[in-house]
């Protein structure tokens, strides 16, 4: 009934919601998030994609039945250690920016940006 329904739909619909949240918002908080929300929807499309009802682990194959491939579970596992670090590289930046500028909205970074340019 609901075959339209999969992990590659919901990974597209959850990617968009992403891109809207980075449209939309002018918050520096919300970006980063936004960010973060498009990379679990890449993960999810990735893992979802090559799905195979009744797979078996790798570990455990017996004759007769389809095994799981694990390149892509590894490959996302190195995708979300990647996602965290660039995740905490950009809370970093974002104090720093804070700090310098004490906003935290993007608009109004770069016209206290343009002015000290001025300077």
């Amino acid at each position: 009934m609901f075959d339209y329904i999969n992990g590659e739909t919901v990974s597209l619909v959850i990617f968009f919601i992403g891109i809207y949240g980075l449209i939309a918002r002018r918050n520096v908080i919300k970006t980063i998030v936004s960010v973060g929300v498009m990379q679990v929807a890449c993960i999810l499309f990735f893992m979802t994609s090559n799905y195979t009802k009744d797979a078996a682990a790798p570990l455990k194959a017996s004759e007769g039945l389809p095994v799981a491939d694990p390149l892509p579970q590894a490959l996302m596992i190195t995708a979300i250690v990647i996602g965290i670090s660039v995740t905490a590289v950009a809370l970093t930046m974002f104090i720093t920016l804070y700090h310098k500028y004490g906003s935290t909205n993007w608009t109004k970074i770069t016209k206290k940006r343009t002015e000290t340019e001025d300077d």
